[in-house]
């Protein structure tokens, strides 16, 4: 007769399964995005003001993320097609370069001098 009811709850385990290759890469870009917006809490409490105009630049880490998952999921399941993932990871990076320059200059614009204007003719 078992005394021990903790040598019956060994046999029952669980057998330990990894995440999948998808599930990681959204991991890392969740990292990313924790980061930053730690970056910019960091920011606030030293400044005590809010940093601005920052959505272009936000979405750069989305959409490189994005074109990695799509190429994280066409090499581990085969789907999409070896061509759709090229195409559409190379749009996500394309979208991703046209607006980075648009994130930049909304963040220098939180850094500006008051009442100074360039003005681009």
């Amino acid at each position: 007769m078992n005394k021990n009811p903790n040598l019956n709850d060994r046999d029952e385990e669980e057998v330990y399964t990894p995440s999948s290759p998808v599930k990681r890469t959204m991991a890392w870009i969740a990292l990313v995005y924790v980061l930053i917006f730690l970056a910019l809490t960091t920011y606030f409490y030293f400044t005590g003001t809010m940093l601005g105009n920052l959505a272009p630049l936000l979405t750069v880490p989305g959409l490189l993320g994005l074109a990695a998952v799509i190429l994280v999921s066409w090499r581990t399941t085969g789907k999409p097609g070896k061509w759709a993932a090229i195409a559409l990871a190379a749009a996500c990076i394309a979208f991703a370069l046209a607006t980075l320059p648009l994130g930049i200059v909304g963040l220098m614009s939180n850094f500006s001098v008051m009442g100074v204007m360039i003005a681009v003719g």
